[in-house]
């Protein structure tokens, strides 16, 4: 039997990390909006909860914009006001379907070939309201057109995350007051 080397180890695993970055996965038992309508989809929406995590530390008054790109792929633009720095912060990134158009199961990547799971798991027929997770219970967003959300949507899309495992409770409610 050949011997392996250390560096084709170190390659294999290396590999390895990136496919499983590169993937989209979800949280289990989450549904996925079918029927996408990605046109619809694109625009500004206002961020109304999310888990708190360090891409996002200390902002309020946060958005997301999406716009369709030449490629084929989807442009997104986030902003927030860090009340702490007092300055608005914005990153950029792209986003790509994992499998058709018509499935809202997207991976973002702000950061080279390393994508994450985007996936809408709850939308109104008028394109509103989005409830999106990540790709592990640790991510989880709840959207809007607007800088509020009516309390039925709220309460069925808590309803849903907690359903799946999410801790509801840890939600921050994000302020819009810029």
């Amino acid at each position: 039997m050949k011997k392996v080397s250390q560096k084709t180890l170190f390659l294999l695993s290396f590999s390895a990390l990136l496919f499983s970055c590169a993937t989209a996965s979800l949280p289990k038992g989450a549904p996925i909006v079918e029927g996408f309508d990605k046109a619809r989809y694109l625009g500004k929406w206002y961020e109304i909860a999310r888990f708190d995590f360090a891409f996002e530390k200390n902002l309020n008054n946060t958005t997301a914009e999406y716009g369709l790109r030449d490629d084929g792929k989807i442009s997104v633009t986030n902003r927030g006001y860090n009340y702490v720095k007092g300055k608005w912060q914005e990153a950029k990134a792209k986003a790509r379907f994992v499998g058709a158009d018509t499935r809202a199961a997207l991976e973002v990547s702000f950061f080279g070939p390393f994508y994450a799971g985007y996936n809408v798991i709850a939308l109104d027929k008028d394109y509103n309201y989005a409830l999106v997770a990540g790709d592990s219970l640790k991510y989880l967003w709840i959207l809007s057109r607007v800088k509020t959300i009516p309390e039925d949507v709220k309460k069925d899309y808590l309803a849903l995350a907690a359903s799946l495992g999410y801790d509801v409770a840890s939600l921050i409610w994000v302020e819009h007051d810029k």
